[in-house]
């Protein structure tokens, strides 16, 4: 198999991807993770990654392509945070006296505070068999003629992308590696890399750190998919 790579350059005005949580504060990662670059790229490839529908939780398709993904920051957003009301249904009995108020409505409001990152530009690039990698120019270039499903957006659904572009290979950027037991770091996160959505538990989350302004080192390459891709 021919492995291809393709660099893309994304900024956005407003970005949030946030990991599985709960409570009144709502973070999120300072950089696209490595689960939902790998979902963008297939998106923009016009490939579906999503399995039936039908289920109570959307699966990912068992069949979709694994790529090498590398994630980087050329400007770190700025952390901002705003108020939200978040309307739920309670588990249990909780909040039983309000129910008839609202004649059917959602009777659970609380408010919550969100991270959101301001003006953020960061680079994913992908690596894996050269016909899906492909795609993803021919579709930001509007040539393919497969349907894609729905926008890009920068984690939350109302969050899109002021552009997405071809970069080269050698952009400079912080590329995130995963952390071993020996480096000296200061600034670490989690990112996401492989998520089960039908058992949270067995999600993927390795520490990560920012290596300094450079190219994409070996070490910042990560296996994404259903099945692994092959180094």
């Amino acid at each position: 198999m021919t492995l291809a790579t393709v660099t893309l350059r994304l900024s956005a005005p407003f970005a949030a991807w946030r990991w599985m949580q709960a409570g009144v504060y709502r973070g999120t990662f300072p950089v696209i993770p490595h689960s939902a670059a790998w979902g963008l790229v297939l998106n923009l490839a016009a490939i579906e990654s999503r399995g039936s529908l039908l289920e109570p939780v959307t699966p990912i398709r068992s069949d979709a392509p694994s790529l090498e993904i590398a994630v980087g920051l050329i400007s770190p957003g700025q952390r901002a945070t705003l108020y939200q009301q978040l309307h739920s249904y309670p588990v249990g009995n909780s909040g039983d006296a309000f129910k008839a108020r609202t004649h059917g409505n959602k009777y659970w409001i609380a408010p919550v505070r969100r991270e959101v990152l301001v003006d953020v530009e960061c680079v994913v690039a992908a690596r894996g068999e050269g016909g899906v990698i492909r795609r993803v120019a021919e579709g930001l270039a509007g040539r393919l003629e497969t349907p894609r499903y729905g926008l890009p957006f920068a984690g939350d659904n109302q969050f899109l992308f002021d552009a997405i572009e071809i970069a080269p290979d050698d952009v400079q950027a912080r590329w995130y590696a995963p952390v071993t037991g020996h480096d000296p770091v200061q600034e670490t996160t989690r990112l996401t890399t492989n998520i089960d959505r039908g058992d949270a538990s067995r999600t993927e989350s390795p520490l990560f750190a920012p290596r300094q302004l450079g190219i994409v080192s070996h070490d910042a390459w990560v296996k994404v998919g259903p099945q692994r891709a092959v180094s």
